[in-house]
């Protein structure tokens, strides 16, 4: 059988992103970031398609070379369909068209959350590397989605829960802005929680039924509270913010793992992922380990490179539908919404 190559694309947000993998194996991973969002405390959508397509041609360049493969080596072009941000998408969307076409390859459409979920799989050359076993329970939170996923196969998934509202990155996120610690905020949080006492605040729970989430109530809790507080003391959030952030940081956990461990109960399903970008909180990765010893799980963290958005994701859920026969048309849409 000859060699399966895949170049993989990603630019759902503001990382642009390329990578090729060779019968399973990452070869390269280049990401192009966008430091220009910070200073504006969130993603602005018109400059982050502006930078990929400064970026897209330059960084599939940098991919290919670093991973010693021709173009004429190539089997097929994977890229992110979406959800995402669509000035982004149609980037690397049409850059993947058009360099699909222009060596007559085959295209993969991927979507962005099934990238973040086979993330698992994506293996070094020489690594022996252990995955996750169908089916597979995946807690998939980041900026924008979470959710609790059921994965029967690489190309069957099923969402069983997810946020009504805010996402959980997205609280941490918010709580970060009104503390004036700038974006993205997640990693500002866990650097300040390892500090801090993680039960010296309380904030409000939600109440929602059955796997789904809500972050809205905590991140409207936090404010309130943290108000109160700064009109008794303009200082205080600077006195406090280690703590502050410890407890939130244990609040957003914890309602992430009540629900998964209720929806590992009822399936009986003991094999547990974690993947996007809140899957680098250490909160998190320390409670997916508790749970491990306490309910007999067998957990899967991702690193910390492929917790992000990145194409080596993308360019392995590609392989994986390459070897299913499961090509797209050039004419094929690209989406917002979060659908699996």
């Amino acid at each position: 059988m000859d060699d399966v190559v895949i170049l993989g694309i990603e630019s759902s947000c503001d990382d642009t992103s390329a990578a090729v993998i060779r019968n399973g194996e990452l070869l390269s991973n280049v990401v192009a970031s966008q430091g220009v969002h910070e200073e504006y405390g969130g993603v602005v959508p018109e400059l982050a398609s502006r930078a990929h397509q400064q970026n897209i041609v330059p960084v599939v360049d940098t991919a290919l070379k670093r991973a010693g493969v021709k173009r004429s080596e190539l089997s097929a072009v994977a890229f992110t369909r979406g959800p995402g941000l669509m000035g982004s998408l149609l980037v690397g969307t049409s850059f993947a068209k058009g360099f699909a076409r222009s060596l007559e390859l085959p295209m993969i459409e991927v979507n962005h959350l099934q990238g973040h979920i086979l993330a698992h799989f994506i293996k070094q050359p020489g690594e022996e590397l252990e995955t996750p076993q169908f089916p597979f329970l995946c807690l998939l939170v980041s900026g924008g989605n979470s959710q609790i996923v059921r994965v029967d196969s690489f190309n069957k998934m099923e969402i069983i829960g997810q946020t009504i509202d805010d996402a959980a990155g997205e609280a941490m996120d918010k709580c970060s802005k009104v503390m004036g610690f700038g974006y993205p905020g997640g990693p500002i949080i866990d650097k300040y929680a390892r500090l801090g006492d993680a039960k010296r605040f309380t904030f409000s729970k939600p109440n929602i039924p059955g796997y789904d989430y809500s972050f809205s109530g905590l991140k409207t809790s936090f404010l309130y509270n943290l108000r109160d507080w700064v009109k008794d003391d303009p200082d205080f959030i600077e006195k406090n913010k280690e703590d502050l952030c410890a407890s939130l940081e244990r609040t957003i956990v914890e309602i992430l793992m009540k629900k998964l461990k209720q929806a590992a109960k009822d399936t009986g399903i003991k094999q547990v992922a974690v993947a996007g970008g809140v899957s680098a909180n250490t909160g998190l990765r320390n409670a997916f380990m508790d749970y491990s010893k306490r309910f007999g799980w067998k957990v899967f963290i991702p690193r910390f490179s492929y917790t992000t958005d990145n194409a080596a994701m993308i360019a392995v859920a590609g392989h994986y539908k390459y070897l299913a026969g499961d090509f797209c048309g050039i004419d094929v849409p690209i989406y917002s919404n979060s659908r699996l």
